[in-house]
């Protein structure tokens, strides 16, 4: 993998590129709630709701993902008309999605899927739907909103649901058109029967759509390399991809197979990763990568994706990060360059996060620090350590410290759960990092003054928070270091 010129592409690509996605909106609502009890009516949980969010679902979700990376997304769908349809426009409004491309349809309520989640555990989905085939009216005004959008876009995106849109009719007059105009046409599929999808560029079923399709198992890296094989030629397909969940994707394009195996993650939620896939994919081959570097990138993103909770999409600050860390283990991927902290804390605050800062030279970590560590992290969502280098520590402490590497304290740091992120800084004070990181929240031990904390003024200007923790009595590492000391002559 070129990291260098994948992530030349992401900065300086991906925000000309200009892709519609046609198929099935929906509206994903999420019920969020603790659970404390068991019902009395029946043995299931009961949730006390706490908060209630919406969001694009379906198609929607994958224009969602490539606003996330920077592209130009155009949607082009069927909506009812209900107050689902009305949240719907003012979602994608906020996205800077144009929804000219919406047909609205009397005769069928929105697609809306309920999740309900306490936790980062998902107990139930609640769907409402219509999915019969739209009318033939609708259908026409789908298809000539489409047509026309092939004169202003890259790629087209098939987002197939299975909920009526993309009828059989739709898709054998569109990708003949598509393909005589050179649009490349990407679709995710659910259907069993993979006719219609016929002239297609690529389609990107997961295992058990495939094995749908094909009637019959996929176990081994043979059964995949068979299956792309079998489905490229049946369907006359440039290209397949696989999505094989834990075992990572399959690609077969010119008589070849390429496995990509996933690195280790923790998942979460598996809503949306097809979404993100397939938009990772379509950004990638619009602003010009290899189908080997998209199908890699797309899957770096998709192990981005089951890490959310719910249908949340792939940033192009997350991408870039995970491009980065590609290959290196989860607690040395805490530890992090400031350009490259830059870079996560703009996803992170993309999504809302609240972010906290404290610094130190943690030298020989004790209960103490970690006490106060834990405490910090209680303040927000996202605790970034700064770290004094070993050069600003013995300026600080003088020449015997610091008595262990700035390598192995950060390494130490980031291997607690509580700590987010570790970054060293050479400077006395952490002045810099703290005007390039702005945090929410400024955090320092009690025994400091506010006034004599450095940067509280500059997070006060723009109304963040200066937080001080007390310290937990009788620990600090000077009184080990002497506690050690006094018992060196007894051990000699």
């Amino acid at each position: 993998m070129n990291k260098n010129n994948i992530e030349k592409t992401i900065n300086e690509k991906f925000s000309n590129v200009k892709i519609a996605v046609i198929g099935d909106l929906m509206l994903d609502q999420y019920l969020w709630g603790g659970v404390s009890r068991i019902s009395p009516e029946a043995p299931v949980p009961v949730v006390r709701i706490e908060r209630k969010t919406c969001s694009l679902g379906g198609s929607g979700n994958v224009a969602h993902n490539l606003v996330a990376l920077g592209c130009q997304a155009r949607l082009i769908g069927v909506v009812g008309a209900d107050t689902e349809a009305d949240i719907l426009r003012s979602e994608m409004l906020c996205l800077n999605i144009p929804t000219d491309g919406l047909v609205p349809d009397p005769n069928r309520p929105t697609t809306i899927k309920t999740r309900v989640i306490s936790g980062s555990q998902q107990l139930i989905r609640l769907d409402n739907e219509f999915t019969a085939a739209v009318n033939q009216e609708i259908e026409r005004d789908l298809l000539e909103r489409s047509i026309a959008e092939l004169d202003h876009v890259n790629l087209v995106i098939l987002s197939d649901y299975s909920k009526g849109v993309l009828t059989d009719n739709f898709l054998k007059t569109f990708l003949p058109i598509a393909k005589q105009k050179q649009i490349p046409v990407l679709v995710d599929p659910k259907r069993s029967d993979y006719t219609s999808y016929s002239g297609a560029t690529v389609i990107t079923p997961n295992r058990a759509e495939s094995e749908l399709a094909l009637k019959r198992s996929l176990v081994s890296d043979r059964d995949f390399e068979l299956a792309g094989q079998e489905l490229q030629q049946k369907y006359s397909l440039d290209a397949v991809l696989m999505t094989r969940s834990e075992k990572g994707m399959t690609l077969f394009l010119q008589g070849k197979a390429y496995h990509f195996p996933t690195q280790a993650r923790e998942v979460f939620d598996i809503s949306g990763a097809g979404d993100a896939v397939i938009a990772i994919l379509a950004a990638s081959l619009a602003a010009g990568l290899s189908w080997t570097e998209a199908v890699e990138l797309s899957n770096l993103g998709a192990g981005v994706a089951v890490q959310k909770v719910g249908t949340a999409p792939v940033y192009k600050e997350e991408l870039l990060q995970v491009l980065e860390q590609e290959g290196i283990s989860s607690t040395n991927s805490k530890v992090l360059r400031l350009p490259d902290l830059i870079r996560q804390l703009a996803a992170w605050k993309a999504q809302g996060k609240k972010i906290v800062f404290t610094n130190g030279c943690f030298d020989l970590l004790h209960v103490g620090h970690v006490v106060y560590l834990e405490k910090a992290k209680a303040l927000g969502d996202i605790l970034i350590v700064g770290l004094n280098t070993d050069n600003s520590v013995t300026r600080l402490k003088g020449p015997e410290r610091p008595l262990v590497t700035e390598a192995d304290r950060a390494r130490v740091l980031a291997s607690l759960s509580f700590v987010d992120g570790v970054t060293l800084f050479e400077q006395d004070t952490p002045i810099d990092l703290i005007m390039a990181i702005k945090p929410d929240v400024l955090v320092k031990g009690a025994d400091y003054r506010q006034e004599e904390v450095v940067g509280a003024n500059f997070v006060q200007s723009y109304q963040g928070q200066v937080a001080l923790i007390p310290l937990v009595d009788d620990r600090s590492t000077t009184k080990i270091v002497n506690k050690i000391a006094k018992a060196v002559p007894i051990l000699n």
